[in-house]
């Protein structure tokens, strides 16, 4: 069945332990006494150390891993979370745009993210959506806590504004104030639908490390905001009185977002027109 002759299994049965196989029985040994005596607060590095005075010459490699097989790990010891994400995957989420960021209309695909903004007194943290289509910043929210209501805030803020359909793709990171349940249930509550990029990975929410790298770039850094207040009133205006009405877009034929809906908006109308004039339907 194993394809194993009988002379070679009764030669593997009679075969003595290998050279390396007796000096780790007899290294566990050592480990194992060591490990107790100083009732386990030694690592690998430690324990390494003292076989050495012993007169044992040993890797520390090779004693950590006779130390995990043996399953001792030293007090404060974090080893056994190092690969705790690898080990336990999280919870599935979908992630509904795989670095296509694109779309044909305003308010169907929002991306999200937080940063924050140093001042002397303190960090604000500051939350927005920007919509894939038009670029524009649709909600926003600050705060001197990085919790869930930050993000919330943002959303609704956003949502009141623009009034989107059903069915919103609302694309984020895998942070814990997105995944919390309460964010979940405001979007279920609104009609709004989650993607996620994979974790650690960056470049599925590009649009929104564009738009940080550029408030950051002309706004935050080298402004030394003394206290939260003043950086509250410099972004509100970076985004409300410029970003989404003034600066220009080279992905949006040099518009602003403003102009560039605008744009959109009178660009539908000239259709519906034509299509009145020649009596046709869609």
């Amino acid at each position: 069945t194993l394809n194993i002759s009988r002379s070679g299994y009764y030669e593997y049965l009679q075969r003595k332990p290998s050279k390396r196989a007796l000096e780790n029985e007899v290294l566990r040994a050592e480990i194992q006494e060591i490990f107790k005596e100083h009732k386990g607060r030694y690592g690998s590095l430690r324990v390494t150390k003292v076989l050495e005075k012993k007169g044992i010459k040993v890797n520390r490699k090779r004693v950590g891993k006779l130390m995990r097989q043996m399953n001792l790990y030293a007090k404060g010891s974090r080893y056994r979370y190092k690969r705790y994400n690898k080990k336990s995957p999280s919870i599935e989420r979908p992630n509904l745009l795989n670095q296509v960021f694109h779309t044909d209309g305003r308010n169907k695909i929002w991306v999200g993210d937080i940063t924050y903004i140093p001042t002397q007194k303190g960090t604000l943290y500051l939350a927005v959506f920007v919509d894939m289509y038009s670029r524009k910043v649709s909600g926003w929210s600050m705060s001197t806590r990085m919790k869930d209501s930050l993000v919330i805030d943002a959303f609704l803020q956003g949502y009141n504004k623009e009034h989107p359909p059903t069915g919103l793709i609302i694309h984020t990171d895998q942070g814990s104030q997105y995944t919390s349940s309460n964010f979940q249930a405001i979007l279920k509550k609104y009609g709004a639908v989650s993607s996620v990029s994979r974790k650690g990975n960056p470049y599925d929410n590009a649009l929104m490390e564009s738009f940080y790298k550029t408030i950051k770039r002309e706004l935050i850094h080298g402004a030394k905001f003394t206290t939260p207040e003043q950086a509250r009133k410099e972004v509100f205006k970076y985004i409300e009185l410029y970003y989404n009405t003034k600066r220009m877009h080279s992905s949006l034929h040099y518009l602003s977002p403003i102009e560039y809906e605008k744009a959109y908006s009178w660009e539908i109308m000239d259709i519906f027109e034509e299509i009145n004039k020649r009596g046709t339907t869609i």
